[in-house]
């Protein structure tokens, strides 16, 4: 009988390929507003995984920005929205501690026309609700999110 040796084998890689991608993934969000409250979502996985953010995700294969734009918030949180103009444009780059790109998401915001639906949470949110300029500092709200409403609509 011979002897084999055990060779450690490095950590198997997700199978997501938005985990430790190969080149930045473009995704879409959208700012909703309706009787001065702003839909958001607080998110259910990384990266962002429990915060409050602006609701959205990846663009399919031959989708326009505003065809994503609204099929995510409807996916997302049940409201129907027509997507209109771009109004911010940000990156988020998160490493893991070799220093590895662990997400790699370019976003492109857009405004988005309320049309109808009651929001409720679906695809990855946790919990989707239209919030108040008053309530943003009682909840976790994304840096970029907190940002963007304060600096670019005076909210909060």
């Amino acid at each position: 009988m011979g002897f084999c040796e055990r060779v450690p084998m490095p950590p198997e890689e997700p199978s997501d390929p938005s985990i430790y991608p190969d080149r930045p993934r473009v995704a879409v969000g959208a700012l909703v507003f309706q009787d001065g409250r702003v839909l958001l979502v607080r998110r259910g996985r990384p990266p962002g995984a429990g915060l409050w953010a602006v609701p959205g995700g990846g663009i399919e294969l031959g989708e326009s920005l505003e065809q994503a734009a609204e099929r995510e918030i409807r996916e997302e949180t049940g409201v129907v929205i027509r997507a209109g103009a771009v109004v911010h444009v940000f990156d988020v780059i998160e490493r893991d501690n070799q220093g590895r790109v662990r997400f790699h998401y370019v976003i492109v915001d857009l405004m988005g026309e309320y049309l109808e639906g009651e929001p409720r949470a679906g695809d990855d949110a946790r919990e989707a609700r239209w919030v108040a300029p008053g309530e943003l500092g009682g909840l976790a709200v994304s840096p970029h999110t907190l940002e963007l409403l304060r600096n670019r609509f005076g909210f909060g």
